[in-house]
């Protein structure tokens, strides 16, 4: 399970909204349990693929982000980003280029308003869908 507060899922809509027409995307940064995993910030990332259909977090986001979990004692979860067109469910593409079977992968589907939010775990070829938590 993935816990965002409403702040955080806003947040991440709201950069993949600002991304438009391209894909927009970003990092979760938080704390990874036994029982789930919290988000305690979203960090919002150039697409450097600049593409409606695919996306690149920008190597110098990533490398910042790393050192800032390293020095306040987090994890990075995992990575959001939109489908503008289609549907919350990772894209083949998506699948083939997931780096970190531990990683949370959240996709935010533009197509229909509300956004449509959902996140997923991609170990190899097969993804599995997992529950978000919408919490304080």
């Amino acid at each position: 399970m993935l816990t965002l507060t409403p702040a955080l899922r806003d947040a991440i809509i709201a950069t993949c909204i600002r991304a438009l027409p391209n894909e927009g995307c970003g990092l979760l940064i938080g704390r990874a349990e036994e029982s789930g995993s919290t988000v305690t910030d979203v960090v919002p990332s150039p697409n450097v693929a600049a593409s409606a259909r695919i996306y690149e977090i920008d190597s110098r986001v990533m490398l910042r982000t790393v050192r800032r979990t390293d020095e306040e004692g987090l994890t990075v979860l995992g990575v959001f980003h939109s489908h503008t067109h289609s549907e919350a469910f990772p894209s083949p593409t998506d699948v083939r280029q997931a780096p970190d079977p531990d990683w949370h992968y959240v996709v935010v589907s533009l197509r229909d308003v509300p956004a449509d939010v959902r996140s997923y775990q991609i170990v190899g070829a097969t993804v599995t869908s997992e529950d978000i938590y919408i919490g304080s």
